[in-house]
Formats: C-alpha cells, sequence, structure tokens
C-alpha cells in the first residue's frame, strides 16, 4: 500500500491551546507573581492607603504566611472552590486564590462575610506579600 503523508481526516484532531493571560499597562504601578512575574494586580486597585491605616488599627490583614494586602480586583489567578473559615475576623467562605501561570496558591478570596461587620471584603482578594513583586513605576 502506498503511504500517505497526511493521516485520514476523521483522525486529525485540531487543538490550539490558548494562553489567556492579562498584560497590565506599563505605566502604571502593578504587583507581579514573585515565582513567575505574571502580573497580579494594578495598585489602583489595592484598598486606598488611608483604608489600610484604619484596618491596620483594627485588624492587620494576615495570611498562612505574613501579611497580605486587600485588593478590589486581580488578573491571572484562578479560583479554587469556596470553603468556610474561621479567621482571625470571624467565620467567612473563602476560596483559595492561585497563579494561572505557575499555579502556586497566593491568598484568597472572600465570597461571604457571616457577620455584618466584614460584609466589605465579600468580592474582594487576599494576597500574601510573600508571594508578590513590586513591578513598573515604583522608586
Amino acid at each position: 500500500p502506498e503511504l500517505s503523508e497526511e493521516p485520514p481526516a476523521e483522525m486529525v484532531k485540531m487543538t490550539k491551546s490558548k494562553t489567556f493571560q492579562a498584560y497590565l499597562p506599563n505605566c502604571h504601578r502593578t504587583y507581579s507573581c514573585i515565582h513567575c512575574r505574571a502580573h497580579l494586580a494594578n495598585h489602583d486597585e489595592l484598598i486606598s492607603k488611608a483604608m489600610q491605616f484604619y484596618f491596620f488599627l483594627m485588624q492587620s490583614f494576615q495570611g498562612s504566611q505574613g501579611r497580605a494586602y486587600l485588593f478590589n480586583s486581580v488578573v491571572n489567578v484562578g479560583c479554587g472552590p469556596a470553603e468556610e473559615r474561621v479567621l482571625l475576623t470571624g467565620l467567612h467562605a473563602v476560596a483559595d486564590i492561585y497563579c494561572e501561570n505557575c499555579k502556586t496558591t497566593l491568598g484568597w478570596k472572600y465570597e461571604h462575610a457571616f457577620e455584618s461587620s466584614q460584609k466589605y471584603k465579600e468580592g474582594k482578594f487576599i494576597i500574601e506579600l510573600a508571594h508578590m513583586i513590586k513591578d513598573n513605576g515604583w522608586e
């Protein structure tokens, strides 16, 4: 039998892998994954310094590996399933977040706060400082 250079059409599977990675503008100060340098957040998404001071007085954001920052939104992160955890500030439903590029666990997303004083955290993200590096425009 004669050999064909191409397999029959019914045996060809066309797969196209896509990389979904957001790049934040170079003109803004950003935070990146310390492990792979994927962009994580724009500095403007960090809860304001005034609020940080207030939170510091009331509570210090702590991750499992030390200090952490609270962000309104992040990019290039995946989210695990939500689970209830008792944190320093009470019971919350949180989902671990991880870098989409290198799969390192970075912190968590607040899905639900059970105490009314903690409702401001819902939908926001904690990233531990141990997993972030400052990029673009920091002096």
